[in-house]
């Protein structure tokens, strides 16, 4: 059972933040809940370093002080570091300077995006708890066993981190996870785009015309709302609602209220005005998806060559002992073999081990072949079989 202390006071955190900043890392995690809200609700913060571990309580302390931490030269080992980095960042406006992100670093030595109870089981031969893995973390107080939960998740990861930096060196791949460890912590995490999020409604997708232009107002309200009131989405309209006003495009509080989906007393207080707006600005700007930027080549049929070359990705990845997910998808191959200037695959690491020798089958310069079961890419010998 993990040791750890409980900080519930603003001058315990002040106290705890003076001794990290001069520690050259640090291990963390949060404990969050979106569910009933828009923005994710920070609920327990946990830090570990050598000799020390602390469970921090949002609740009761402000966080805003870790900016400081955030900001110093420690390097921060986190475990799936997305959603967490966006929680550091609405907590306290500031995300780790510098990042490892054991999730990231795995992959590089062959582990599909394990979970951080695989890591715990194949580095260091131990089990985390999992009983209090959907446990509410909101609610006060918190049990013994939820804290030790809580504490266990960052209890070893710095031993971890050792294992893993020693294996990344061993092979040569420590400049690979940190160029993707730095894509993570840099990454936009700003409010979602209100006039994209008609994206994320698939039955909107196959709407056409005004019904596709009034789809996208009305989402790009709903999204706006809730984050004013900070609520899900599904709890201020849903999906289905928001089709069937696209659809029907209704002009008065009664047209409104007859719609499928359309609550009658959301329809006639005033929300429902604000719904009527968001309708009629659809309709008069009569917006339409803009065409693809045409690729060069475009009259090309790509797919023989993308399946091909992603065939031989995911067996270069098989050889090497990498996640293939993060060598490359279908999508950066498809890039690749197009010729798109932003393509993942001519870049950085990607290029060095995957997209130069790509690109020399692509100009003619190298061959696929099939050998003992296995997709091998192979100097070309330019003479015809037949």
């Amino acid at each position: 059972m993990p040791h750890y202390r409980f900080i519930a006071t603003d001058a315990e955190l002040a106290s705890v933040l003076g001794r990290l900043i001069d520690e050259p890392r640090y291990a963390l995690d949060t404990e969050f809940h979106r569910e009933r809200t828009y923005w994710p609700k920070v609920a327990l913060l946990q830090i570990a370093w050598p000799g020390e571990l602390v469970l921090i309580d949002p609740l009761e302390v402000d966080l805003s002080p870790l900016r400081s931490l955030m900001e110093c030269d420690s390097v921060a080992v986190l475990h799936a570091a997305s959603q967490d980095l966006e929680v550091l960042e609405l907590a306290c406006g500031a995300v780790p300077r510098h990042l490892f992100d054991t999730q990231i670093a795995a992959g590089f030595l062959g582990m599909s995006t394990p979970s951080l109870s695989a890591l715990h089981e194949r580095e260091l031969g131990v089990q985390l708890p999992k009983s209090n893995r959907l446990t509410d973390w909101l609610e006060r107080p918190l049990k013994n066993a939820q804290l030790d939960y809580a504490a266990a998740d960052v209890e070893r990861l710095l031993e971890i981190h050792d294992r893993l930096t020693d294996q990344l060196a061993r092979l040569g791949r420590g400049d690979w996870a940190a160029q993707e460890c730095e894509i993570m912590r840099s990454r936009n995490r700003g409010p979602r785009e209100p006039l994209e999020a008609w994206r994320k409604i698939k039955e909107v997708r196959h709407l056409k015309g005004d019904a596709l232009s009034i789809a996208r107002s009305v989402a790009a309200w709903r999204e706006r709302r809730a984050a004013e009131i900070d609520q899900p989405v599904r709890f201020v309209m849903s999906d289905m609602a928001i089709v069937a006003v696209s659809q029907a495009a209704p002009k008065s509080i009664e047209q409104l209220a007859k719609v499928r989906g359309v609550d009658k007393g959301v329809a006639r207080g005033s929300l429902g005005e604000k719904i009527l707006a968001a309708v009629g600005e659809g309709a008069e700007i009569n917006w339409r998806p803009p065409r693809p930027e045409k690729r060069r080549e475009d009259n090309r049929d790509l797919r023989p060559a993308v399946a091909l070359v992603a065939a031989w990705v995911n067996q270069l990845a098989h050889d090497q002992q990498l996640d293939p997910a993060l060598l490359a998808t279908r999508a950066d191959v498809e890039a690749l073999v197009r010729g798109d200037d932003d393509a993942r695959l001519a870049t950085g690491w990607r290029a060095q081990i995957a997209g130069e020798p790509i690109t020399r089958l692509i100009s003619g310069d190298a061959a696929l072949a099939f050998e003992n079961g296995s997709v091998v890419l192979e100097e070309r010998s330019r003479r015809s079989v037949s």
